[in-house]
């Protein structure tokens, strides 16, 4: 046989068949991984990133279309059908609105697209896949580290805590508050008042707090808040107040703030949940869709497939350990300013 006037010999057939099997089997396509609003800075700083890294070395061939929809459950639909003109067959959706996140899942799914519901579930509709950290396990986790740490300082059992949710339209925030209730039930503490924060808005929280400050005074012996921005608008209510110390704050996400907060002893504890690992876990199952397969799931949530990471409580006792230690953030990045001293008294240098 001859190609191009050259003899071709049957191993060289053979390793060109090989190549070229292998060059068809290379995934290629577009994927898209929409975020749901900028209220947190770690869509920009560490979830897209994360994504976009590992779909570099998983797919280099693959086109990354990345969104956010600051909050804007309209723009969020807007943005789903933007990705899937552009032919997007996996779509990785953490929804702004959970329940209105089904209809986006009925559309791609009869378009013949994927989409990996991420961080926050999509309880009425299966998505075809879920990843996340363990929300439910998040709340437990934090209100057990507050209760433990109550206990430990004497307070009396009957005292009374504030809970401050999430928000009322996302699924994750449900589950955190579940995981919060069952932390607190059995405490010996009772909950002065609960709020769910619209939009996890910070500002909102941290009103919210201030009536609650007016309204209870010296009873708030502990505050069970859960993400770092609700836990930093509770703890900005208390110093506005001028009440000192600050009660023990709970949190969620591990942000420089927090961490800050946490080092000047201004908040109790938050929840080391690193999102690059979860975002490269996203990579890797829409490559696997992209391929044909099927991802193996480790367990189902709402009828979905899911994989659930298990997340680390972090409090100035083992900060610099879980933080510094592991490379998740730098004395360079949080120790600035008025947090060096604190950060020197931890041992957390650079």
């Amino acid at each position: 046989m001859k190609i191009c006037n050259r003899p071709v010999t049957t191993a060289a057939i053979l390793m060109a068949g090989l190549l070229g099997s292998a060059a068809y089997a290379a995934p290629k396509g577009t994927v898209a991984f929409l975020m749901p609003d900028q209220a947190s800075t770690r869509y920009e700083e560490h979830d897209f990133p994360g994504f976009k890294a590992e779909m570099a070395k998983l797919c280099p061939e693959c086109t990354v279309v990345y969104q956010n929809a600051n909050g804007d459950v309209a723009l969020q639909q807007q943005q789903f059908n933007s990705v899937l003109a552009q032919g997007a067959t996996v779509i990785v959706l953490d929804p702004v609105d959970s329940a209105a996140a089904g209809g986006l899942v009925n559309i791609a799914q009869s378009q013949g697209a994927k989409v990996i519901a991420y961080d926050r579930p999509i309880p009425d509709t299966p998505a075809d896949f879920y990843i996340s950290f363990d929300n439910e396990a998040i709340g437990k986790s934090i209100a057990d580290s507050l209760v433990a740490h109550m206990k430990a300082a004497g307070v009396a059992e009957g005292a009374g805590v504030l809970q401050i949710n999430g928000s009322p339209t996302d699924a994750a925030a449900g589950l955190i508050r579940d995981g919060i209730h069952k932390g607190l039930e059995s405490s010996g503490y009772k909950t002065l008042a609960e709020y769910d924060t619209p939009e996890w808005a910070p500002p909102k929280a941290q009103q919210w707090a201030a009536g609650q400050i007016t309204r209870f005074g010296d009873e708030i012996k502990g505050v069970v808040a859960a993400n770092d921005g609700t836990a930093g608008g509770a703890i900005a209510a208390f110093k506005a107040a001028g009440v000192a110390p600050v009660p023990p704050v709970t949190g969620n996400d591990a942000t420089v703030a927090a961490l800050q907060l946490i080092i000047a002893g201004d908040q109790y504890n938050t929840i080391s949940k690193p999102s690059e690992i979860v975002a490269a876990a996203a990579a890797k199952v829409a490559v696997q869709f992209l391929n044909g397969e099927t991802p193996a799931a480790k367990t189902e949530l709402y009828k979905t497939p899911s994989e659930l990471f298990v997340p680390a409580v972090v409090t100035a006792e083992n900060i610099k350990a879980e933080i510094f230690d592991k490379g998740i953030q730098t004395a360079a990045e949080v120790c600035t300013g008025e947090y060096a001293a604190g950060c020197k008294t931890l041992g957390i240098t650079n």
